[in-house]
């Protein structure tokens, strides 16, 4: 929408970083399977330009999986509106630390490494 576009007219790159934000933490709560939160956002890059009214799609992969973390690229790609031309906007890891019921670090159990779109 136009509330997210840079003074440029383009789709602000604070608004991609946080919808992949919620695609990475989706996969990260369905791996982890309970709570997960970010504890960092690092390596982002922005190698096209979105315009407003594209679809956007946000491609998340599990690459590392620590104690009680879990470390995810995510992958950002457009679709022009009236077409089928595609264009990877935005690239960028994130790390997620499990929870328990305490909000206190747990272990990560179980790996069900999936591709979330």
């Amino acid at each position: 929408m136009p509330a997210d576009t840079n003074p440029y007219g383009g789709v602000f790159g604070g608004w991609l970083m946080a919808q992949m934000a919620l695609g990475a933490g989706s996969l990260a709560s369905r791996v982890g399977q309970g709570k997960a939160v970010v504890v960092s956002a690092t390596d982002f890059a922005f190698p096209g330009a979105m315009a407003v009214g594209d679809e956007l799609s946000v491609y998340c992969d599990v690459t590392t999986t620590g104690t009680t973390s879990l470390t995810i690229a995510a992958e950002a790609v457009a679709r022009e509106r009236n077409g089928e031309a595609t264009t990877k906007v935005a690239q960028g890891t994130f790390k997620f630390v499990l929870l328990d019921e305490d909000n206190r670090p747990r272990a990560v159990t179980k790996m069900n490494h999936t591709r979330s779109p």
